[in-house]
């Protein structure tokens, strides 16, 4: 098994980020079987398909990679790096535009979101997004890619690839890539914005009173946690009562994602209490989770000799494990490299 995800390294990871993505990819980490392995790479390739400012995204690289390690993300036993470092990435993407189509990419919902209305004006590196996302797990014969619901259709699209490259020019050897499956871990939870429970928590909107970030202090988390946007009715006492209340729904989402536990037995605790009482419970619990993430956060972000070495060892598996399969497209596609 052979378990490769990414992150891009744009702004402070949030506690959505953490609860749904991150702290499943530690439980992986942490229970991979021998011969099974984790890649988990900082998509700074990625981040350059929209506008960006370069030395933002330099120092957002390293205090990404910092987050990651601080959540728990063990460079001793996942391979932790970054794209730019590891060119097969954007080389193999140049291999499969060659089997990718154009229709393929025009059912792609991202690009229509994130172009807007000026579609003309977005970046052929945003058009073809998805096919380097291909290139990220199809260069390390992935198994396994954990995915959220607005990542299926990319996944999709990197089997499709697969699957006509190997068809195309792989009819009497072996295929050269794997199909990778999806991971979609039912206990991940999706986090909405404090501000908006009908939107998710992202570290693009403008308002920081939206999310709270890994990198907070308490005395951040409880304000944030307080001001939170709710509504003027009591906790219910059974889940179904939480129906056409997105915000109560989120901040009970949240305290059950923190802790553990289910959303019924909060509300055995809390039912017919207001929130001015679950609130401040609430900004605790999340007190006691990310304290140590943000105290090893601060830490690691000040060591940027350190955070390189991690990513530079890293990149150097990375080439290792991914050359192999750089070569396999290569020689398939009957091209002379040196």
């Amino acid at each position: 098994m052979r378990v490769v995800s990414g992150i891009q390294p744009t702004g402070n990871l949030h506690l959505g980020n953490y609860l749904g993505a991150i702290r499943n990819w530690v439980r992986m980490q942490d229970t991979m079987k021998d011969g099974s392995e984790c890649l988990f790479f900082l998509a700074d390739l990625h981040a350059i398909s929209m506008p960006h400012n370069p030395a933002d995204l330099r120092a957002g690289t390293l205090e990404m990679t910092a987050a990651l390690v601080a959540c728990g993300i063990d460079p001793a036993k996942s391979v932790l790096f970054n794209q730019a470092q590891v060119p097969a990435h954007a080389e193999l993407q140049w291999l499969l535009n060659g089997t990718a189509r154009m229709g393929w990419l025009n059912r792609m919902t991202q690009f229509k979101d994130k172009s807007g209305q000026n579609r003309e004006g977005a970046s052929i590196a945003l058009f073809t997004y998805p096919v380097l996302q291909a290139a990220d797990v199809l260069l390390y014969q992935a198994t396994h890619v954990p995915v959220g619901d607005d990542q299926k259709q990319h996944l999709e699209l990197a089997r499709d690839i697969a699957q006509k490259f190997n068809n195309d020019f792989c009819a009497e050897k072996a295929p050269v890539f794997t199909m990778p499956e999806p991971i979609v871990p039912p206990e991940a939870a999706r986090i909405m914005s404090l501000r908006d429970g009908m939107a998710k928590m992202s570290k693009s909107d403008p308002s920081e009173r939206s999310r709270i970030n890994l990198s907070d202090d308490a005395d951040t988390i409880m304000k944030a946690v307080k001001k939170a946007k709710s509504d003027a009715e009591p906790l219910p006492s059974e889940k179904g009562g939480l129906a056409g209340r997105p915000e109560a729904q989120n901040l009970v989402t949240i305290y059950a994602a923190v802790t553990g536990e289910s959303v019924d037995s909060i509300l055995r605790t809390f039912g017919g209490e207001g929130f001015g009482k679950f609130k401040p419970a609430l900004g605790e619990v999340l007190i006691e989770t990310l304290a140590p993430i943000s105290k090893r956060f601060n830490e690691l972000k000040q060591d940027r000799e350190s955070l390189d070495a991690i990513l530079a060892k890293g990149a150097a598996k990375a080439r290792e494990l991914g050359s192999p399969t750089l070569k396999a497209a290569y020689d398939a596609l009957g091209l002379v490299r040196g």
